[in-house]
């Protein structure tokens, strides 16, 4: 095999034309994509093994969710160790042999790194538990002394993006920070050798030959000074509202990016950084993005925005003008493994994000309805200009796994609200390939890590690759007509005489003609390229998207 040091990046580009700007990026969570092993949890070997499917799917990327060392409490999230694979997932070997499949099949490899905690297995925190107060172990981390006559008060109010609090008090008394799960403890980025530590991770990848890093939390890592106590507003997003937050989006977070920004210079091959960084506008968003600080953001605005046509062009609009303001291209996302998937959430508006779904939730869509505006929603994303990236299995048209049993949960959202929020499980359970094979052809043994909702099997990869209507069919057609009229880098132009409930937009030569509202809309004349659903005549029907081509 190819030793890791001469895995090269693949292509080349100009300034202004590096690969990142216009790619299509698909996340793959590797606990529930394609499990090699047969124990039931996905692995390196069967992406390795699904490589084709998605090459014939036309992705430009990937985007690896977390296959470090880690106890798994988070589902990876916690890391145990940053430049080595979990077994459960299976070695550095199988990583490299993943990575030189990628490439040769002309596909990019983004990793995910988590840099503003780590588990409590990381061998650190195990040295500051053990060092005690006001050592150099313990100033890696974010310990504090309690309040109180006895210290026996946490040092604030802050409360965990999981629920309950942000601090656990160790046995010697001090109290340790942990934004998410007391099993992550927050790293102290004032410190230099936390910085020094992730040099050495980004370069160890980046020798391997990665493409790039999806950076989780970017918007975290440093803390408000004096650490004030802040309590969120009852209906903000668990992770960040509209108002300032002491430890959200603190100025400081700008010059680890710049740091990490001089890191991937060293390298060739256009290597990217792109912050998961909840903000409340896209203008905020775009200053993570600034020539000098990371290659992309999510676009959370976007993503969470309702099938609403006011709301999608306003925010369609900003980002066309705040990203590009900084030399930053727009990202475009409907899903991720955080979020309920949008062909269950754009069915069902005003559901907190955070709060996931399931049995007892009230406003349960319809999953036809709901396939058909995701349909439609996809269809427009992908006529954007930009950047787009896509979440397993919505090629398929995978809803919300919404009746799953309470004994089979695994979010930490889930334990520590008590069952009050539902979390994340419903959009990361493993994704079916093969309608009669055990596990839907996920695993070989018919293990699944989550339980797959029966109905699952005419979402199967096969089943829809048999019906040329399918939602795995209108993918691959948006992804190759987008290629060939390269609307990734095309100019956006609105059009008028629409009327309100619709998105009329023009990039490049293709007319792109969104109907949100409840009437039939007629259509210009032109050739057909795409439409997201079935027409009627001259007619584009709620719910539907069409890409024209004028003759």
């Amino acid at each position: 095999m190819t030793s890791p040091s001469t895995l090269a990046p693949i292509g080349e580009s100009r300034p202004g034309a590096e690969w990142w700007r216009t790619a299509v990026i698909y996340q793959i969570y590797p606990r529930s994509f394609a499990d090699a092993s047969g124990d039931g949890i996905g692995d390196l070997p069967g992406i390795t093994s699904r490589l084709d499917d998605l090459a014939s799917l036309g992705i430009d990327a990937l985007w690896l969710s977390p296959f470090f060392t880690s106890p798994q409490k988070d589902a990876g999230y916690d890391v145990a160790d940053y430049r080595d694979v979990d077994p459960l997932f299976g070695t550095l070997a199988d990583f490299d042999a993943m990575l030189e499949a990628a490439h040769a099949r002309g596909i990019r490899v983004i990793i995910d790194l988590v840099p503003n905690h780590s588990s409590d297995q990381h061998v650190w925190f195990q040295a500051a538990l053990a060092a005690g107060p006001g050592s150099p172990e313990r100033a890696r981390y974010m310990f504090r002394d309690g309040q109180g006559e006895h210290g026996e008060l946490p040092p604030n109010n802050w409360e965990s993006v999981f629920g309950g609090p942000a601090w656990t008090r160790v046995e010697d008394g001090q109290w340790y920070l942990h934004l998410f799960d007391s099993s992550q403890p927050d790293f102290d980025w004032h410190n230099e050798e936390v910085r020094e530590e992730f040099r050495g991770t980004l370069r160890f990848w980046l020798d391997r030959g990665v493409d790039g890093f999806r950076v989780d939390v970017a918007h975290g890592l440093i803390k408000a000074d004096g650490l004030p106590d802040y309590t969120p507003p009852e209906d903000a997003d668990s992770m960040g509202g509209e108002e300032p937050v002491p430890y959200w989006g603190q100025e400081g977070v700008h010059d680890v990016w710049r740091d990490w920004h001089r890191v991937l210079a060293e390298y060739e091959g256009d290597r990217a950084l792109c912050a998961e960084a909840w903000l409340p506008t896209v203008d905020e968003t775009a200053k993570w993005v600034r020539p000098d600080e990371m290659h992309q953001a999510f676009n959370f605005p976007y993503a969470m925005s309702e099938w609403d046509a006011e709301q999608l062009r306003e925010i369609i609009s900003e980002s066309l003008r705040a990203f590009p303001a900084v030399g930053a291209p727009a990202t475009w996302v409907l899903s991720n493994h955080d979020v309920i998937r949008h062909a269950t959430r754009l069915a069902m508006p005003g559901h907190p994000q955070g709060h996931g779904v399931g049995p007892t939730t009230e406003g349960k869509p319809d999953p036809a309805a709901g396939l058909r505006r995701a349909r439609a929603a996809s269809t427009l994303m992908l006529a954007l200009p930009g950047s787009a990236y896509l979440y397993q299995g919505e090629e398929l048209g995978l809803p919300e796994a919404i009746e799953l049993p309470d004994e089979a949960r695994e979010d930490p959202t889930w334990f520590r609200t008590n069952g009050e929020r539902y979390g994340r499980d419903g959009c990361r359970v493993p994704i079916p390939w093969s309608a009669a094979d055990p596990a839907f052809g996920f695993s070989p043994t018919g293990e699944s890590w989550l339980p797959q909702p029966a109905e699952w099997a005419a979402y199967a990869r096969d089943a829809e690759e048999a019906d040329p209507e399918s939602t795995l069919w209108l993918y691959r057609t948006l992804l190759a007509t987008r290629r060939a009229h390269d609307l990734g880098a095309s100019e956006l132009e609105w059009l008028d005489g629409y009327g309100d409930d619709v998105i009329a937009i023009r990039t490049g030569a293709v007319t792109v003609i969104a109907n949100i509202g409840t009437e039939p809309v007629t259509l210009p004349q032109g050739t057909l390229l795409v439409a997201s659903d079935t027409l009627e005549g001259a007619e584009l029907p709620a719910d539907t998207t069409v890409w024209i081509l004028a003759d």
